[in-house]
């Protein structure tokens, strides 16, 4: 399945993985779950046995809050086949929401309760791999409040489609964005450090640009001119890479 949807799903994971109540906590969850500390971390090179271990851990945290991602974007999905009958206004009022959601993140007016996060106070990580899954889990409902208006512009999206697999394809699609910069964090981690002190001057660009990109999906949402963009975006998809997807 290719689609403009999907590119927007993963390209909001990726805006999520920015924001500033994400960002500068990645090395602080990659010390917790690893049990590698942030001055181990720090260590030119670090050892690849400590390597090794942040990055495996990251895996399982990252299968951990994927899947709170889908759940929810199978329950927003089933939502919106129960109200099938009523498909054009589900995909109006989506567009609406999204194209507030994208004016919020361009600072046009602020919900203060939106720029908080619920901490969660774990003292210790439960041993293991199972362990980091738990915790990835605990770091997608607390920081729900956070990521919120992003991720409920994508649960909009799916809820438009009113198909569970697509609300599937388009929650993986975000958890992919937010997952893929995180694992290569955890691999990289010696330049992430580098990387995360000299990007947050540019954050509040990439806010910018992430409500421009909802403004525009909310646009045509409500002309439907979404629907007419996939079409496209089929058409011009080569036939060997439909046989891959």
């Amino acid at each position: 399945m290719t689609d403009v949807n999907l590119f927007v799903a993963f390209t909001a994971g990726l805006f999520s993985f920015l924001s500033p109540c994400v960002l500068p906590l990645i090395p602080s969850y990659l010390s917790f779950v690893s049990g590698v500390s942030l001055e181990e971390m720090r260590a030119a090179p670090i050892e690849s046995r400590m390597r090794r271990r942040v990055a495996l851990n990251s895996l399982a945290f990252i299968f951990g809050f994927s899947l709170v991602f889908v759940s929810l974007g199978v329950s927003a999905s089933l939502l919106g086949s129960l109200f099938l009958g009523y498909r054009s206004l589900i995909r109006v009022l989506g567009g609406l929401f999204i194209a507030l959601v994208g004016l919020y993140l361009m600072g046009l007016f602020k919900i203060s309760m939106l720029d908080r996060y619920l901490q969660f106070r774990l003292k210790d990580k439960p041993a293991g791999y199972l362990g980091s899954v738990l915790v990835g889990i605990t770091f997608a409902v607390a920081w729900t409040p956070c990521v919120g208006p992003i991720l409920g512009a994508v649960l909009a999206l799916a809820g438009t489609t009113a198909e569970v697999q697509r609300g599937v394809v388009l929650l993986s699609g975000y958890a992919a964005g937010l997952a893929l910069p995180f694992f290569l964090s955890a691999v990289a981690v010696n330049s992430f450090f580098s990387f995360s002190q000299n990007f947050r001057r540019y954050i509040g660009a990439v806010h910018m640009a992430g409500g421009l990109l909802l403004v525009i999906v909310g646009i045509l949402l409500i002309t439907d001119y979404m629907s007419v963009l996939n079409i496209y975006a089929i058409r011009l998809t080569p036939e060997w890479l439909f046989k891959r997807l």
